[in-house]
């Protein structure tokens, strides 16, 4: 099982236009084979901040996600809103 914690750094005042990408992405992202969740949390100190929590069934399901027509168009719109880019961190587990 392959977990990812991403982040996303709105500026303040595109929190509004990224609303809808985050919801496409959701979206297909959820249809997609291996996907077993992804969620978009915020931070209640700073509401421009917006995490995906996602979990895998396996690298290769993360790889193919990641090569999607929906990912390739949508994140890098969602990066062109942010301050700064997002550090995701991908976590394969262990001592199952």
């Amino acid at each position: 099982m392959v977990r990812v914690v991403a982040p996303n750094y709105l500026k303040k005042d595109s929190v509004e236009k990224a609303a809808p990408l985050f919801r496409e992405m959701i979206a297909a992202t959820r249809k997609e084979d291996g996907c077993i969740e992804y969620r978009l949390f915020t931070d209640p100190k700073n509401p421009a901040v917006f995490v995906f929590i996602e979990e895998w069934t396996s690298q290769e399901a993360l790889d193919r996600h990641c090569a999607s027509e929906h990912f390739k168009r949508i994140i890098p719109q969602i990066g062109a809103l942010c301050e700064k880019p997002g550090d995701a961190t991908v976590l394969h587990e262990e001592f199952k």
